[in-house]
């Protein structure tokens, strides 16, 4: 087993592309890729899902336990898989706190860094920056690098001649191509499942990273890794053992990490679109309603009429309901669009929320269950939205959060009897 990691300076340096031109280019080539995402990413890992034609982990080393990490690398890479981990933001990018960075979970896992660096408007100066990420961790190895965005011959030929100063592998010379640029919305990517052409954008990008880098030296790069499956790696309990989950474009954001550690807990997982107007499993005896996009598509959610109906006769038999942001504002009673037009949603909690009344709310977080109807410890989160809460009423509330660096951030969600929900992505338990 071995592996690497696709790693940059700083977001926006084009890693995401050449990262799933890679996976394609070496699955065309035989291998067995085992994809990861660092951090607490839902977008990218369905690209990564497409590319290798394999199931997407995400590695998050501040949210996630180590041993939860060990046992997720050592599962997905036990038939000889390599593993090639796209990093998130710069590579000592990390939490509030500084903890939690691509670097650190390059050194739990023991992976090569591979650097791609955005050298559009870079020349000689790339000696520096190269040897800055090269020696800022003795525990970091980085393997080399992948010049992106280079514009010329003339270009390349600078850039090469600055890092004949730096002891660096050059892995390859990817020069700029519009047509390599995935298109873009407020919580980051179009999803996968909305791209038009993914297929042919992935092999035009595999073709663009066969043809500029030398795929022999990157897998020679990739360091053996050790992961071990571990007693103490359980992921978070199922909601239930019958669990029913909304899986569609405006419900796509649920980890791999959970519904492997929810089936390898003896949950029974089924899926279910609530855009196709699709009721849960009547024998379900929870409903888990993950993150997405409902506000792009709250029209059509308002005139779901079966989905709706279902669920408040679920909520009435006593099924166990949760919501996680986007979740969370369809269990509300109303949701204001981006063109300020109010839709009724399921009327299960007492809120409204707006995405015409913007304000971005983004960072980890430490939930503390304030009581044991849904959860019984305390665990880590990813908060990631615009929308904003219009009102509330009477209901108990879920959680006491704390932001990395530990400040109080006071309460969050709601709870009424088996129906709950709040903004919080919840990751794992908390050591």
């Amino acid at each position: 087993m071995s592996g690497i990691m696709i790693a940059a300076p700083s977001s926006g340096s084009g890693k995401t592309t050449v990262a799933l031109g890679l996976m394609r280019a070496l699955k065309q080539r035989g291998l067995s890729i085992a994809p990861g995402k660092a951090g607490p990413d839902y977008i990218d890992p369905a690209f990564h899902a497409a590319a290798s034609g394999r199931p997407c982990f995400n590695y998050d080393p501040w949210a996630m336990r180590g041993d939860l990490l060990l046992a997720n690398a050592a599962a997905a890479t036990e038939d000889g898989s390599t593993l090639v981990v796209e990093a998130m933001m710069g590579l000592f990018d990390g939490a509030a706190d500084g903890t939690g960075s691509p670097a650190d979970l390059a050194a739990t896992l023991g992976l090569a860094v591979i650097l791609v660096v955005d050298c559009a408007r870079l020349s000689h100066s790339v000696a520096a920056l190269v040897r800055g990420y090269a020696d800022h961790r003795t525990d970091v190895r980085i393997a080399g690098v992948i010049l992106n965005r280079v514009g010329s011959d003339r270009h390349e030929a600078m850039l090469r001649d600055a890092l004949r100063r730096v002891d660096v592998t050059i892995f390859g010379v990817l020069y700029q191509d519009s047509a390599l640029k995935l298109p873009e919305r407020h919580l980051g990517l179009v999803q996968a499942g909305e791209h038009g052409a993914l297929e042919s954008f992935i092999d035009n990008a595999a073709m663009r990273v066969a043809s500029g880098c030398d795929l022999e030296a990157i897998l020679a790069a990739a360091m053996p890794l050790t992961p071990r499956r571990t007693s103490g790696a359980k992921a978070l309990k199922p909601l239930g053992q019958r669990m029913a989950i909304a899986w569609d474009v405006a419900f796509a954001f649920c980890y791999e990490h959970l519904l492997s550690g929810w089936r390898a807990q003896g949950a029974e997982l089924s899926f279910f679109s609530p855009l196709d107007d699709e009721a849960p499993d009547a024998g379900a005896d929870a409903v888990y309603l993950p993150g997405g996009y409902p506000e792009l598509h709250a029209e059509r959610l308002a005139g779901a009429l079966h989905f709706r109906s279902a669920m408040r006769r679920a909520a009435e038999q006593g099924t166990r309901i949760f919501g996680e942001c986007g979740g969370y504002m369809t269990l509300g009673e109303g949701l204001v669009a981006a063109d300020g037009r109010r839709y009724e949603m399921l009327g299960l909690l007492p809120l409204v929320t707006s995405f015409a009344e913007r304000k971005r709310h983004l960072g980890y977080r430490r939930v503390a269950p304030l009581d044991n109807t849904f959860f019984d410890g305390p665990m880590t989160a990813h908060e990631f939205h615009y929308s904003t809460i219009v009102s509330k009423g009477a209901a108990e509330q879920l959680f006491a959060v704390k932001d990395a660096a530990g400040l109080e951030l006071g309460r969050a969600g709601l709870r009424r009897g088996n129906v709950a929900g709040s903004f919080m992505h919840l990751i794992d338990r908390s050591e």
